[in-house]
């Protein structure tokens, strides 16, 4: 049809093992947005990489504006205005906001020098019409996950791309930066560009998008118009089964203090306190939800919860030893399992096997290692077993390098690997970001079920939502210290807010 700027017709796509794209075919229509909705592993991000020329399809066809396309590479995609905001960024970090735009064109004077003034200039003028607010000459390392994600919107808009695609772009977003990228995008739409939206979230899909594909296992499965179709029917269709929104959990009294902190500072990476005289107890059989808006004090107390950075003074007690001071494997070994909030940098090795990273914390125990030696029969039996409980999908199984899987692949092989520890205290950061509707309410029951064995778990997230349905308490975390702890019966996400923002417990009520 003429109003189609992008048709992907008949594509398939093969990887050792695994069938990514079967027979996909998916039109974008001319200043709409197109959702890209399926469970993790099905195939999106792959054929949006194909889009991109990142891969090459077996078969199948592009057409661009009605004439057929052949995308070998991504400066090649650039060139037919394609471009694309992935999931984890590829910005150079000591590099500025212009450096990392212009990289591989930059703009000369007489052929010679680069001409960063006059690229910046221009990158100012982009950020002003589309509403991004970016200075040109902030380096990288300095601004925030929610800047850095404009900075690549510029990157393609520096290029003249028309079709954008964006891979999960709120996965790593505070609440207010999502609402600032919905408006974002609607001055994109505004000015022309086609958008193709690969999401779980089902709440901006029915926000922003004009229509929603949804692929299962590599299949499409329909297209449907998103303001006649409701979320369960969606979910449904990505899932083939009907999804639970709501957490199902009995009352339950909690037990004595698993974790007991006092007085706790510590330091950030610049040597300010992030975390300031903060106490806090976690009860065993109780879920005990942190809200607070990124960037209040979360990450280091977690650091320094989990060992990996040093508390200036006050202490920390677990089951009621001082754990302060102690070691990082000391601390694993006594009961704490952590669920990081970067999964790349921080959860897995990303060059070793799904079977090596599963046994990290524990290969040098039996079964896993015997006089000094791994038994690889062991480990591989406990990664095949781990990945089938909790519907880790790779096309290498158990061998496969972690690189290679999917974000939410790699989400639940952390969640299983550290609940299969069995700890006393589960510290879960961002435990369902990146994942679809199907997998986040198997990680739901996964938690409450920890809860109900009688374990503690200390649950940090920046999805307000998660934390009103998952805890039997909420603190509140602003500026480094505990505004309030709060009964999530007799709250309301408004008085949460407020207290995210700074007013103390009765200030907000």
């Amino acid at each position: 049809m003429d109003d189609y700027i992008v048709e992907m017709l008949n594509i398939t796509k093969r990887f050792p093992g695994i069938l990514a794209n079967d027979d996909i075919s998916i039109q974008l229509r001319k200043g709409e947005i197109l959702a890209l909705l399926g469970e993790n592993g099905a195939g999106k991000s792959t054929l949006m990489s194909i889009l991109f020329g990142l891969y090459k399809a077996d078969s199948g066809s592009i057409r661009l504006k009605g004439r057929e396309v052949h995308i070998p590479n991504p400066n090649v995609a650039n060139e037919l205005g394609i471009g694309m905001v992935h999931q984890h960024f590829k910005l150079v970090h000591n590099f500025t906001v212009t450096e990392n735009i212009v990289l591989g064109l930059e703009p000369r004077k007489a052929g010679i020098v680069v001409d960063l003034k006059r690229a910046a200039e221009r990158i100012a003028r982009l950020s002003e019409t589309y509403g991004l607010n970016v200075d040109p000459w902030a380096r990288i390392e300095d601004i925030t996950v929610g800047m850095q994600q404009r900075v690549e919107i510029l990157k393609m808009l520096y290029r003249d791309a028309e079709v954008l695609i964006f891979d999960e772009p709120t996965a790593v977003l505070t609440p207010q930066e999502i609402v600032d990228l919905m408006a974002i995008m609607r001055n994109l739409l505004g000015e022309g560009k086609s958008i193709i939206l690969i999401t779980h979230k089902l709440k901006e899909i029915k926000a922003i998008a004009d229509r929603c594909t949804v692929i299962r296992r590599g299949k499409v499965i329909g297209t449907v118009q998103v303001s006649e179709t409701d979320e369960a029917r969606m979910a449904e269709m990505m899932v083939g089964r009907a999804v639970s929104f709501s957490v199902e959990k009995a009352p339950r009294e909690p037990g004595g203090v698993v974790l007991d902190i006092e007085g706790l500072n510590v330091l950030s990476a610049r040597k300010t306190h992030a975390v300031a005289d903060l106490s806090l107890q976690v009860r065993y059989g109780e879920i005990l939800g942190l809200a607070g808006v990124d960037g209040n004090g979360q990450t280091e107390l977690v650091e320094a919860l989990t060992g990996l950075r040093k508390a200036q003074s006050g202490s920390i007690r677990l089951k009621g030893a001082d754990i302060t001071n102690a070691p990082v494997r000391a601390r694993i070994r006594s009961g704490i399992a952590h669920i990081p909030e970067d999964r790349q940098r921080r959860g897995l090795v990303l060059d070793y096997s799904m079977e090596d990273n599963l046994v990290l914390e524990i290969y040098g125990l039996p079964p896993y290692s015997r006089r000094g030696f791994l038994d690889r029969k062991a480990i591989r039996a406990h990664a095949d077993k781990l990945m089938g409980d909790f519907d880790v999908r790779a096309g290498e199984g158990s061998l496969a390098a972690a690189r290679s899987l999917s974000g939410g692949n790699q989400q639940k092989a952390i969640v299983g690997r550290e609940i299969d520890h069995d700890p006393d205290l589960l510290v879960a950061v961002q435990p369902t970001r990146g994942l679809d509707v199907g997998s986040i309410e198997y990680i739901h029951k996964r938690l409450v079920e920890q809860r109900d064995r009688g374990k503690a778990v200390l649950l940090v997230s920046l999805e307000l939502d998660e934390i009103m349905d998952l805890s039997d308490r909420i603190a509140v975390i602003s500026h480094g210290s505990i505004a309030g702890v709060l009964d999530p019966k007799s709250v309301t996400e408004s008085e949460i807010g407020l207290m995210m923002a700074g007013s103390r417990k009765g200030e907000a009520q």
